[in-house]
């Protein structure tokens, strides 16, 4: 078990360490995210449309989009600098790769993530309150997320035909987490507490488990593909 987590964080410090030499995608994740918080705050009437009402929405379609740049960065690179076959080569449990995978993409959103919520509060001019639920609302959401395109990622970067379907793959996938999490985050906007989402709260937590245990039993098999 030791040597598993070893190799876990082996893959995690390889992408992190080459991530923050350029800081490419994270500049790209948080730019694209700015981008769509402005355009829909530009195009909300917000003297006929409450600001709470549509803040969640508009939060979350920005995480999603904003994270898919990061997914579908995940193994490209891999890919295209044939790393792929070298990581594959090492003497390590092929889901060690993928919990390092889904771990470091974790990390990148959720650095996206922490610098996207004061633009978001500032710009929506939203009640700071709740931020222990909206922080838990926002690890599940994003874990769930992640667990599922990572493995998608890996999917599509192993074929040239659907490199460029990680978008139609996952979205449709992550519909629930998606809606749970937006309703969570709308309902602590509004100064509900955390008993008051426990059936979306259960829903986030199942389908965390649900993807992370698919993604670990098949994540081996994508890779051979």
């Amino acid at each position: 078990m030791k040597k598993y987590f070893k190799d876990v964080s082996a893959i995690v410090w390889k992408d992190t360490l080459s991530e923050f030499r350029t800081r490419e995608m994270l500049i790209s994740m948080f730019m694209l995210a700015v981008l769509i918080l402005i355009i829909f705050i530009f195009s909300i009437h917000l003297g006929k449309v409450k600001a709470i009402d549509v803040a969640p929405g508009v939060l979350w379609i920005a995480i999603i989009f904003a994270g898919t740049i990061g997914l579908n960065r995940s193994f490209l690179n891999e890919k295209e600098n044939d790393c792929i076959f070298g990581i594959m080569s090492m003497p390590i449990d092929r889901s060690a790769i993928y919990f390092g995978k889904m771990t470091g993409n974790f990390i990148f959103m959720t650095i996206m993530e922490i610098f996207i919520f004061p633009v978001f509060i500032v710009f929506f001019n939203l009640p700071i309150q709740n931020i222990p639920g909206i922080v838990l609302i926002t690890f599940l959401g994003t874990l769930g997320f992640t667990a599922c395109g990572t493995l998608l990622s890996a999917m599509s970067a192993a074929s040239a035909k659907l490199r460029y379907m990680l978008p139609v793959l996952l979205y449709p996938l992550i519909l629930p987490v998606v809606i749970a999490a937006v309703q969570s985050t709308g309902a602590l906007l509004y100064g509900k507490q955390i008993a008051d989402i426990m059936s979306w709260l259960k829903l986030l937590i199942a389908f965390d488990i649900i993807f992370i245990s698919v993604s670990f039993l098949i994540f081996e098999y994508t890779l051979e593909e």
